[in-house]
């Protein structure tokens, strides 16, 4: 099998024995091996907050008409492996993956991860991520992909919203202010997220439907402050869609009652 060991994947966290790791090059192929349905937490997006370590599952399918000897994936962010961002970069707890046997053919396998602000997660590495994957078969078949499936890391969000006065007359001004922060991975707190558009919803007191009424930007501590002319009673409320370094979130509504 030609598998080399990598310098740059083995530094640090990987340290598994009885096991080479391959230099990050084209995918690699001897045989049949193959490996398919990579399936990375369930298929959402990873969302981490601003402290916690976050344990991230992956499975995925090996096959080979040998039968599946042992197989080992990696998460990592960068153009390849070898070129990873510095630290970002997550090894299975269980080192190779925890794999059952279907079929003589077949495999269904098993790794987790974990990522952690401060520790494999800096700010700039939120967005796409990538799975470095090798399977090797009892013939000495083997299959390495350097990526084997794409998936998302994100900064966790949160958004407020607070309408006054209240109650307030029909017609006359709500003032509906609030804050759109995400994870700072870097300080492992929250921070504002600056220049980001935001719609302000209303739904009327009794039914099921939120309307936009208009969309504004934060500032930049991530602030947001609008009016609008009450008409009835109903709730209002903030909603950021996401980008692709962070993720959707509504507020909670707001109640207003509106007086004659």
């Amino acid at each position: 099998m030609r598998i080399r060991a990598s310098a740059a994947v083995v530094t640090g966290a990987l340290a598994l024995t009885a096991l080479a790791v391959p230099v990050a090059q084209a995918d690699d192929v001897s045989g049949d091996t193959k490996i398919s349905n990579v399936v990375v937490n369930g298929g959402k997006p990873v969302v981490v907050g601003a402290a916690a370590a976050k344990n991230v599952t992956v499975t995925f399918t090996a096959t080979d008409d040998s039968g599946i000897d042992w197989a080992q994936l990696i998460l990592f962010h960068g153009p390849n492996i070898d070129k990873a961002d510095s630290g970002a970069v997550a090894n299975s707890s269980d080192g190779r993956a925890k794999c059952t046997k279907v079929d003589a053919q077949t495999s269904k396998c098993t790794s987790t991860f974990t990522l952690e602000p401060q520790y494999n997660l800096i700010n700039k590495v939120a967005g796409t991520w990538k799975v470095w994957a090798v399977a090797a078969a009892k013939d000495g078949d083997y299959v390495q992909k350097d990526n084997a499936k794409s998936f998302s890391v994100q900064r966790l969000s949160k958004l407020t919203t607070s309408a006054k006065p209240k109650p307030v007359k029909k017609g006359k001004t709500v003032t509906v202010t609030g804050k759109l922060s995400r994870a700072n991975w870097d300080s492992g707190k929250y921070s504002g997220y600056s220049g980001q558009a935001v719609k302000l919803q209303f739904r009327k007191k009794g039914t099921t439907t939120y309307k936009t009424l208009k969309t504004v930007k934060t500032n930049s501590t991530g602030a947001l402050k609008t009016t609008t002319k009450a008409t009835v009673d109903g709730y209002y409320r903030f909603i950021f869609v996401g980008t692709t370094t962070t993720p959707a979130v509504n507020a909670a509504g707001d109640l207003v009652r509106v007086k004659k």
